[in-house]
């Protein structure tokens, strides 16, 4: 019979990290271990990637929740945990670990036999004007071709003129731009801001406003100068149902997956189904998971036949993560099948 246990860990930000919601200096997760009692030796390890402050899960009774999955594992289906989308995150690949043997291999593919790589964005976190333009110029080096800006944090002109000079010394054919506003601007003033970032013919801007304000979301969407990308707007959307009609009543040009925010592997590939019948575009992106969760999510990223720059973290943002057998040769991420993340 399977059992399972959970263990709390607290990851540490080697810079703090700027959010529209403030400053980052640790993140809270939890690690879940599934076996089977028949054979004890064989664990399956999963990450539970609780964003607190963001997740839709993020109430006192968490651990009660997880302590019961653990309790119940053996009659838990992945589908009953819909609204708790860290802890299914979790659980699903925990399965997927024990199904294929403990090992740190949850969807095998040519990404996992080394012989495939995944194109990823280089992102940009908010900090002062200096210091995000130092950290721009080191991604430039670095080979990226594709950019996220962290923006809505400090003052906006200063943000234009980070635009600015990417767009004095690069093309939008050979960088390509994203912002990421979190939710940062006004409704009344967000088209006007649109307006002004659009002259620097930028990719895609995500979740240009706060969540939940769906007639108002859908306007922009409509009439700005360049796609929207939804992102928070989803976290806390489980039923089918609920997903059709927030697509039908925004139509965004993008969506943006975090599956430990938006239920789980599962619940992404749902957003993904009904995204792709709606014409609507999509990519993934990482939520600040440990490598044990990026592990996982590069290796399903691998399986979904993506063609356009992911975001996926590089596990260089902590003091005290964890081995990883990913590897990242400037804009690629690939596996390196020789190396293990089990030092959890």
């Amino acid at each position: 019979m399977l059992k399972a246990s959970y263990q709390k860990y607290l990851l540490h930000f080697k810079e703090p990290a700027g959010t529209s919601r403030g400053i980052l200096t640790d993140k809270e997760t939890y690690f879940i271990r599934v076996w089977d009692d028949a054979c004890p030796d064989v664990v399956g390890l999963g990450e539970c990637a609780l964003f607190r402050g963001l997740s839709a899960e993020d109430v006192p009774e968490y651990e009660d929740k997880l302590k019961a999955v653990c309790r119940e594992v053996a009659f838990v289906r992945p589908d009953d945990l819909r609204n708790w989308s860290s802890v299914r995150f979790g659980l699903e690949m925990a399965l997927q670990d024990l199904a294929h043997g403990g090992r740190g291999i949850y969807f095998p593919s040519l990404f996992t036999e080394g012989r495939q790589s995944i194109e990823i964005n280089g992102l940009i976190w908010m900090g002062d004007r200096a210091t995000m333009l130092r950290r721009i110029e080191q991604k430039l080096e670095a080979g990226f071709r594709c950019i996220k800006l962290k923006i809505g944090a400090i003052d906006f002109e200063a943000e234009l003129s980070l635009l600015r000079y990417i767009r004095q010394h690069f093309s939008a054919s050979e960088v390509e731009l994203r912002v990421d506003a979190n939710g940062a601007f006004a409704p009344g003033e967000a088209m006007s801001k649109l307006d002004a970032l659009a002259r620097f013919d930028l990719h895609s801007i995500e979740q240009p406003i706060r969540q939940g304000q769906w007639e108002e979301m859908a306007r922009l969407c409509r009439h700005a100068p360049f796609p929207i990308a939804l992102d928070e707007e989803l976290i806390g959307v489980d039923d089918c149902a609920r997903k059709q009609q927030l697509l039908d009543t925004i139509h965004p040009q993008y969506v943006i997956l975090k599956p430990a925010l938006c239920g789980g592997f599962g619940g992404a590939e749902e957003w993904i189904r009904l995204a792709r019948e709606a014409g609507i575009g999509w990519w993934v992106t990482s939520a600040l998971e440990s490598n044990v969760g990026l592990n996982a999510l590069a290796q399903w990223v691998a399986t979904l036949g993506v063609s356009m720059p992911q975001g996926l973290g590089t596990g260089q943002l902590f003091t005290n993560n964890f081995v990883s057998p990913l590897r990242q040769t400037g804009e690629k991420l690939s596996y390196d099948v020789c190396c293990s993340d089990r030092a959890v």
